[in-house]
Formats: C-alpha cells, structure tokens, sequence
C-alpha cells in the first residue's frame, strides 16, 4: 500500500491534468482522477510490466475513464480539443494568443482524429512516444511517424509563428 501512494503522488498531478484538459471541468476531473486511482488500486495485480510500463498503464485507464464519462455525458463535444491558453494578464496578448491558438484548433479539427489524439498527448500530456503507443494500443513508430507528418502538414498550413505560439503554450519543449 505504501508503493502505492508514492505511485499516486508521483502521478496525481499528471492524470488530473489529462482528464481536465479532456473535460475542462474541475470537479469532473477530481472525480475521474479519482476513480482512476480506484481502479488502478483494485487492478494492480493485472499490471504486467512485460505489456507497458506503469505510467503508459495508468494514462490507458484515464483515457477509457474519460472516454466512459464522455459516452454518459453528451456535453463532451471533442474530448482531445485543445485546451484554454492560460490568462497573460495582458488582454491584447490573450486575445491574439486566443486567436492563433483557434487558428492551430481549426486545423486539428479537420484531421484524423487518432492523429489528433497524438499530437494532444504528446504536446498537451507530455507523454513520450512509447507511452502514447501503449496507452493506443499502437507502435511507437506508427505514433513518432503520425505526429511528424501532422506536424509537417500544421506547418504548410498555418504559420510558423502561430506553431510555436501553440507550443509555447503547451508548457513542454521537444524537437520537431
């Protein structure tokens, strides 16, 4: 029980995070983080470290919580949107950060929407490409490959300006 809650405060933080940038409501994503913990605690004897590791394992019981609480809850539109960008202070600022970001949400919204769910959890999640290839069930090639294709094509398509504007926003630094 004791590694258990060193698991817990070691990811609390990053699983609520998912879920409220899925649900954009607070106390939903209490809720779901909770019953996530829940779920992992009751099924910890069926992780198999051979199939993933932990965290891969964890985030794949957070997708289906949210994709369940979506399916009863017909006020989820687009589960893998992009979320809100943190207020600047500056209403000029937020007002054109706002804009680009509708401009990079604009874009997303026409795409697959499995490469979609990529590029929200390798940007928005900070996932690795080997844990989004075990949360989908897919190769980490097929993930690395997805996300750069749909980055290349982001970038024929909207500013570079606008692109690292987003990114910025997502408070995570990786390569193109």
């Amino acid at each position: 029980m004791e590694n258990f809650t060193q698991l817990y405060d070691g990811y609390v933080r990053r699983i609520y995070s998912y879920i409220y940038r899925r649900t954009f409501h607070k106390q939903t994503a209490e809720d779901l983080a909770g019953q996530v913990f829940l779920k992992a605690l009751e099924r910890i004897r069926s992780f198999d470290s051979s199939r993933g590791n932990f965290s891969s394992w964890l985030f794949s019981i957070a997708r289906n919580a949210v994709i369940d609480y979506s399916r009863t809850n017909h006020g989820i539109t687009d589960i893998f949107q992009i979320p809100e960008p943190a207020s600047s202070g500056s209403v000029e600022t937020e007002i054109s950060v706002r804009t680009q970001l509708e401009k990079v949400q604009q874009y997303l919204s026409k795409i697959d929407p499995e490469q979609r769910e990529i590029v929200v959890m390798r940007v928005w999640d900070g996932l690795s490409y080997k844990e989004i290839a075990e949360v989908l069930g897919k190769t980490e090639s097929l993930c690395k490959m997805s996300f750069s294709r749909t980055i290349t094509k982001l970038r024929k398509h909207i500013p570079l300006s606008v692109l690292l504007v987003w990114l910025l926003n997502s408070n995570m630094s990786f390569r193109l």
